[in-house]
């Protein structure tokens, strides 16, 4: 158990008594998410309520809104030292959802809300690749926060980006190139005219993706111009483009309000390519995608774990005349 006191003694963080689901922050939180996701996410949080209570309770018996920054220092320090370094941070990530969740039911106050979700990230070690892929659940997270009931002109500039981003890996010096006259919505595609050392390539976009890109044009009208650009405020749509430092600060906003750990925009191209891998699509198809001069290149952004590579190696087989023999 990770002991945690305070003045007044232990504090008993299993709840007194059942909440309904509607009231029960845990809850709410898984069912917001994909099917897919639901066990992953729940294993998290089962394992981060054992931590604390020494296998006493479990996601829905734990008080979550009892915890305070004392409990959650503590159990990002279990999980950085008991996973690995992108395990961890998922857990993480479940454990600042479910607190969010608490604040908005008005189970927490907003300062420990912000003090208990205040934790420093867990870092990749120094030897492994720069940088990180996102998890499912992190990008559920951002878009969540732009795609709130209150959505404003920036909200949904944002949504758009960051949909671009994921959907089409695209580096951030082309995303702020892209001009409106680029984006073909009945076919889903983008043409980069200014990539890496000035090629050209075209990407295309998921569904989901070019219904957030539509959405935004929506309110940004479809005039020649930067196809994202700059949002006062008031709500006010400014005709000039994004620089590379405003994508930086809008991602590092979002990040913050999803409880996400930061990340840099070329993060999403790192997932970009780690996905579509992991999803079975050869390294060329990858790599004209992504705009890579070679599949060298696309291959550094392979991020699928050794699991996978043990699987991979099932396919193969050592073939015997003696195994024929047994066998018959």
């Amino acid at each position: 158990m990770l002991k945690i006191t305070q003045s007044s003694g232990a504090i008993n963080l299993k709840l007194s008594s059942p909440v309904p689901a509607n009231l029960h922050p845990a809850l709410v939180y898984l069912n917001g998410l994909s099917e897919g996701s639901v066990p992953t996410m729940r294993h998290a949080l089962d394992t981060i309520a054992k931590l604390l209570t020494t296998d006493e309770c479990d996601a829905l018996t734990l008080d979550w809104s009892k915890l305070r920054y004392a409990h959650t220092a503590a159990v990002r320090s279990a999980l950085r030292k008991k996973f690995a370094p992108a395990t961890a941070r998922k857990m993480l990530c479940a454990l600042k959802r479910v607190l969010k969740e608490a604040y908005k039911l008005d189970l927490m106050s907003f300062e420990d809300y912000v003090r208990t979700t205040d934790l420093e990230p867990i870092d990749t070690p120094s030897t492994s690749i720069r940088g990180r892929a996102l998890s499912e659940e992190e990008i559920t997270a951002l878009m969540d926060v732009c795609l709130d009931e209150k959505q404003s002109h920036i909200d949904i500039r944002d949504a758009a980006l960051i949909a671009i981003l994921r959907g089409g890996g695209l580096r951030r010096n082309e995303v702020i190139n892209l001009k409106i006259k680029d984006f073909n919505p009945t076919a889903g595609e983008l043409d980069i005219h200014k990539g890496k050392r000035g090629s050209y390539r075209k990407v295309y976009l998921p569904l989901d993706a070019v219904t957030l890109v539509e959405a935004w044009l929506d309110v940004r009208g479809r005039k020649p111009g930067p196809l994202l650009c700059h949002v006062r405020k008031g709500g006010t749509i400014e005709p000039r483009p994004l620089c590379a430092d405003s994508v930086l600060k809008i991602l590092n906003r979002r990040s913050a309000a999803a409880g996400v750990d930061k990340f840099s925009p070329h993060d999403f191209r790192r997932t970009f390519c780690s996905d579509l891998l992991d999803a079975g699509v050869d390294i060329s198809t990858v790599q004209k995608l992504a705009g890579h001069s070679s599949p060298a290149i696309t291959s550094k952004y392979d991020r699928r774990s050794e699991e996978t590579s043990r699987l991979a190696v099932q396919k193969l087989s050592i073939p015997s005349s003696r195994k024929k023999e047994k066998q018959s």
